[in-house]
């Protein structure tokens, strides 16, 4: 064959290697699953959602200092999903363990949206305070989109519905479809006095991705779960339950969590930090719950732990390893346990 025509042939077996490839990585981006990192961050919070096209979704950041221990796992968690900035950071609520993180955060990693519930009211609390004015020199900057949420609302993510339930200390006045049942539940639910603090202001949002539907209320309160749980249920059946509170007693009333029947639910807490004994034990019970996964061994809950299987960290020193959820649109999921790299899958339903 003459240079030239091996050259024209070459070449065009290039382009049609490109194309190929171009169109396949179309393909994987309209097919391709969502990915659900739970950072260990101590006892906090920070979750990453990744789509397929790369849009990205954090909810909190975990703690400040630690020689940016928390901003630093994030990071990873962002590098190991393909992306090089994160497109929105939800902040639930002002505590430490939540939004402590921000300032160290964005040294590492460029953030384009910050979303809260607005002005903090709990001034009392000084680490709170820190916190929160912490988040507010960032946002004086001028560098950073921000939005306030309100209940009802749709966060604008590409390719990701994420619609607010609650903010503030309000929620959805309407049931959302599907739901609007009366509550069974409400009855197995003692009364508790409402809670002052920022936790009953946190911003919680059900997340769909396809057929699949993930619930995380930040650290929302007992009584705000019975506020919106009863006498009807607002919400209906979810797929993935992110534990409110870390698994602590304040939160997780059976109004809220039997009501939502998840097949998974997923904690993020601590060594000692969550996981309360009786907040295990109503998790366990969850009509249809087919796992209940930790981030870490529970030293309050003891025997009652989960098996191993479902702990990302034991019972000892920190490993900070976290958990992953891959997703795809028809509902199946699997879990991956970093520490064992072993994955769980559940088929959709």
């Amino acid at each position: 064959m003459k240079p030239a025509l091996r050259f024209a042939s070459t070449l065009a077996s290039l382009v049609c290697l490109l194309l190929f490839c171009c169109g396949a990585l179309l393909a994987q981006q309209r097919s391709g699953d969502l990915k659900i990192f739970f950072v260990d961050v101590e006892g906090g919070q920070s979750t990453l959602f990744v789509t397929p096209a790369g849009h990205s979704l954090l909810i909190d950041t975990g703690w400040p200092g630690n020689g940016g221990r928390d901003a630093d796992r994030i990071a990873a968690a962002a590098k190991r999903a393909g992306i090089a900035r994160i497109d929105y950071v939800l902040l639930t609520h002002y505590h430490v363990d939540h939004t402590g993180g921000v300032p160290q955060l964005v040294d590492r990693i460029p953030v384009g949206t910050f979303i809260d519930h607005g002005p903090l009211r709990e001034t009392g609390d000084k680490p709170t305070v820190d916190a929160y004015d912490g988040y507010q020199k960032v946002l004086a900057t001028g560098k950073y989109q921000h939005i306030l949420a309100k209940p009802g609302d749709m966060l604008p993510i590409p390719d990701l519905t994420a619609e607010v339930l609650t903010a503030d200390g309000n929620f959805i006045d309407k049931p959302l479809p599907g739901a609007g049942d009366a509550n069974p539940y409400c009855r197995e639910s003692e009364t508790r006095l409402a809670d002052q603090t920022e936790n009953a202001r946190s911003v919680g949002t059900l997340i769909t991705w396809g057929k699949l539907r993930i619930l995380d209320l930040g650290d929302l309160t007992w009584d705000k779960e019975m506020d919106m749980m009863c006498p009807n249920d607002r919400i209906g059946h979810v797929d993935i339950l992110i534990v409110s509170h870390h698994g602590w007693y304040q939160s997780s009333s059976p109004a809220l969590v039997d009501a939502i029947t998840p097949r998974v639910a997923i904690m993020d807490n601590g060594g000692t930090k969550g996981g309360s004994k009786p907040t295990v034990e109503t998790i366990r019970k969850i009509p249809g719950l087919e796992a209940e996964w930790q981030l870490h061994y529970s030293e309050e809950a003891g025997p009652g732990n989960p098996p191993e299987k479902f702990i990302a960290n034991l019972h000892g020193p920190d490993m900070g390893y976290g958990l992953e959820v891959v997703a795809s649109r028809n509902g199946s999921y699997r879990v991956i346990n970093a520490r064992t790299g072993t994955a769980t899958g559940y088929a959709a339903r």
